[in-house]
């Protein structure tokens, strides 16, 4: 009976740990599809994306000064590699856009650095920073992060033994994950609407942020981690608020 009881508890242990790791990748599986299928990525934020690989970035630094559990480690590298194939969407999708948008005798001159007065390639070299986060080609994004990991590497080995230091960037890796629905929050609202954003995306990040949030206070994990959460939830349910709130049933009772 007591191996019975050992083997399930490590059944739940395993499983638990297995949708800690991938259970934050599950929400962007329909979002991804949407814009795959619709070819419009307008309805989602890629500032979601800066937000959660800059606070996944922040969380492995943190690592380093004080470990935690491996899952939690694992699940941040994972949701590095999932943002990433979330921008080259975007950016792909984007790209399509505009050259359909082009005249036909500018449609093959892509590669240039002005299209059009309008539109224009974007680059992180260009260093503009009304362009940041607006560029136009996925290398670029892949330099901004290297320049930021590398600066970011160099702090940490050099600061590694300042507990202060590494409590502020543990505090700022979860801060940054649990805004990491804002940008969504703040375009719904800039646009007064939901379309072209996954419900269900948002559904999912509600129940795992839940799960994740208990997780972290059953396995004391550092107090940063589920006080962000609770903070993450909140902001999951306000999103849901503006699901219903501009409705077009709620838009229809209001005229």
């Amino acid at each position: 009976m007591a191996d019975l009881s050992s083997i399930f508890a490590a059944t739940i242990r395993i499983f638990s740990q297995a949708l800690m790791i991938f259970g934050g990748v599950v929400p962007y599986i329909p979002q991804y599809l949407i814009i795959q299928r619709s070819q419009n990525a307008e309805g989602f934020s890629n500032y979601v994306c800066l937000t959660l690989l800059i606070a996944n970035i922040l969380r492995i630094e943190f690592w380093f000064g004080k470990h935690f559990e491996i899952p939690l480690l694992v699940q941040s590298i994972v949701m590095i590699i999932c943002m990433l194939i979330m921008l080259e969407l975007c950016i792909r999708v984007y790209s399509k856009s505009v050259s359909h948008h082009l005249p036909l005798n500018q449609q093959n001159l892509s590669h240039t650095k002005e299209l059009t007065p309008d539109i224009r390639e974007k680059k992180f070299t260009d260093f503009q920073m009304d362009d940041f986060w607006k560029w136009t080609t996925l290398t670029s994004y892949l330099q901004f992060l290297f320049v930021f990991t590398f600066m970011l590497s160099t702090t940490t080995w050099l600061l590694l033994d300042n507990t202060y230091y590494i409590e502020i960037i543990g505090f700022l890796a979860v801060f940054f994950e649990a805004l990491l629905g804002t940008p969504q929050f703040m375009r719904n609202f800039r646009l007064k609407s939901t379309e072209g954003m996954s419900v269900k995306m948002v559904l999912m990040w509600t129940s795992g942020d839940i799960f994740k949030t208990v997780y972290f206070i059953l396995r004391n994990a550092p107090k940063q981690f589920w006080l962000c959460g609770m903070l993450q939830i909140s902001i999951d349910i306000a999103i849901l608020c503006q699901v219903v709130f501009y409705s077009d049933k709620y838009r229809f009772r209001k005229r």
